[in-house]
């Protein structure tokens, strides 16, 4: 008789246990806060979000440009300023040079002595859908209303002459509630902002560390970079 070999069959090991749920729990909760920990390190990292200032909501202001552009300029403007006139140009041809990229909204703050009444009569106009030809043309006129930096209303009125206004309408809006509500709106946004000169602008919430065309080039330029 042969003898039979004895075949060996590798033992299988032991089945590791199946996790408890608590377990499964307290790995649940590790994972998240470490989710939450890393949120907050990349927060302190980034610092606020400037452009989620409460006075840069800018809800209210005019706005000019592509309502979904990502590259938001928020300008805080005396119709009387000189230089407020001079770069105004220049903000339309960053427009032109970047299309559906960049939006910008317009805050009043008439500095200028006499200035109030012609902001007034700026805000007032968008009642009859008339704010940028106004607060345009009063621009480009500004040398012929403003004397010695004070602004003159009834020189302005003149100036508006081709644009077409009831102004009769106009006067009594620019003593509404609401145009009144807009203006003091953009007064207490600019004090809260410590815009305290004119122009001053803020591009997704930066504020320009020093002040010039080239400066406020750059700044756009940058953003757009950022969101494009």
């Amino acid at each position: 008789m042969s003898k039979k070999s004895k075949s060996r069959r590798a033992e299988a090991p032991e089945a590791a246990a199946p996790p408890s749920a608590t377990g499964k729990i307290i790995a649940g909760i590790a994972v998240v806060l470490v989710i939450a920990i890393v949120a907050v390190i990349v927060l302190v990292l980034q610092g606020p979000n400037p452009a989620r200032n409460p006075a840069l909501e800018s809800a209210h202001a005019p706005m000019i440009g592509e309502p979904g552009a990502k590259v938001h300029v928020v300008e805080f403007l005396d119709p009387a300023c000189e230089t407020c006139a001079a770069l105004y140009p220049f903000i339309k041809q960053l427009m032109a040079e970047n299309p559906a990229r960049i939006r910008v909204s317009i805050r009043l703050v008439p500095l200028h002595r006499g200035a109030d009444q012609v902001a007034a009569m700026i805000e007032a106009s968008r009642l009859q859908d008339k704010y940028w030809p106004v607060l345009e043309t009063l621009l480009a006129t500004q040398d012929l209303w403003t004397v010695d930096h004070v602004a003159q209303p009834a020189l302005a009125r003149k100036a508006l002459a081709n644009v077409s206004l009831d102004w009769a309408r106009l006067e009594a809006d620019m003593k509404s509630p609401k145009v009144l509500e807009n203006l003091a709106k953009d007064r207490e946004d600019a004090s809260a902002l410590k815009v305290t000169k004119t122009p001053e602008y803020f591009v997704n919430g930066r504020q320009m560390p020093t002040f010039g065309r080239e400066q406020l080039k750059r700044l756009v330029l940058d953003e757009i970079s950022r969101s494009y």
